[in-house]
């Protein structure tokens, strides 16, 4: 059995890594509705100063048939190549707040092995909290504000925060697993799982990551820059409004999930979410129509 200490290694700044920082997760693999974790993990890379403290071993936790690495071929022969990378970074934000930030792909294997590491680098660096993100497809408008369901043990956050709280079985991510270890040992853990429109899941959603960040920020007192994606989200806003005027079968499906979003009267200023009561189109059906749309999105995007 491998030994959790030899899933990472130390690199050169680790020993002068503080203590008692916010660590703050977001790993792909699983879902990633709206991009969101995409979206924020640019942002925070494009913005803070960051370096890469820990790195965890590819060859104990990925499966390169299914995550196969980049290979760069100039002409006749490889020119380099970029490996997967699952590791711990430490930022620095807007107010040069310094903090960690565990980024990367989610293991395919080994996932007891790899919580108990993370749980020894959170012990070693006397962490102060964790708090992780992620995104779900959900049956939400997208003229109501992103939804969020929120897990862990700081329960006056989830109380105030959390829209959605089911009672049910869920397919696991190895972020639910490090939550559920972590609050075993009483760190306190927040997760944030954001709720995106299903119609938009395939889409690059600015709304959801600027509402991801903002929990975050929210939760651990860190301040992310935002004018940049608030621009990008009220461009998509305005060109989605102008595809809705146009499209008779998008107006039924938010008029539909309009009716089934719940009301509260005399309740929190957002009420809980409910199921849609009546049959909604599938984000299949309505694909064709949206697809104009997100062809101009991703093209600019690029440009």
């Amino acid at each position: 059995m491998t030994h959790s200490k030899n899933l990472f290694e130390y690199l050169d700044g680790f020993e002068d890594v503080p203590t008692g920082l916010h660590l703050i997760a977001g790993l792909t693999g699983f879902t990633d509705a709206g991009s969101t974790l995409n979206q924020v993990a640019d942002h925070i890379f494009a913005n803070f100063e960051s370096k890469l403290i820990a790195q965890f071993k590819n060859d104990e936790l990925l499966d390169y048939r299914s995550r196969r690495p980049v290979m760069f071929f100039e002409r006749d022969h490889i020119e380099h190549y970029e490996p997967a990378v699952l590791g711990i970074y430490l930022v620095f934000d807007e107010v040069n707040q310094p903090f960690l930030y565990l980024h990367g792909y989610e293991p395919d294997f080994k996932w007891e092995a790899f919580a108990d590491a993370v749980t020894a680098l959170i012990q070693q660096l006397e962490v102060e909290d964790f708090t992780w993100v992620h995104s779900i497809p959900f049956p939400i408008p997208h003229t109501r504000d992103v939804g969020v369901t929120v897990s862990g043990n700081r329960l006056d956050i989830i109380d105030a925060v959390s829209e959605w709280k089911p009672q049910t079985q869920v397919p696991g991510n190895v972020l639910h697993l490090l939550e559920y270890r972590l609050s075993e040992i009483g760190l306190p853990t927040i997760g944030y799982v954001m709720l995106v429109p299903h119609y938009l899941s395939e889409s690059e959603y600015p709304q959801a990551a600027l509402k991801a960040l903002e929990h975050i920020s929210s939760a651990t007192g860190l301040v992310f820059p935002t004018d940049s994606i608030r621009e990008d989200s009220a461009e998509f806003a305005t060109k989605l409004e102008g595809q809705l005027a146009k499209n008779d079968d998008l107006q039924k499906l938010v008029a539909n999930l309009e009716q089934g979003y719940a009301t509260n009267a005399g309740g929190p200023s957002r009420a809980p979410i409910a199921k849609p009561s009546s049959k909604m189109p599938t984000a299949e059906e309505i694909a064709a129509e949206l697809e104009d749309f997100l062809a101009i999105r991703r093209r600019n995007s690029a440009e």
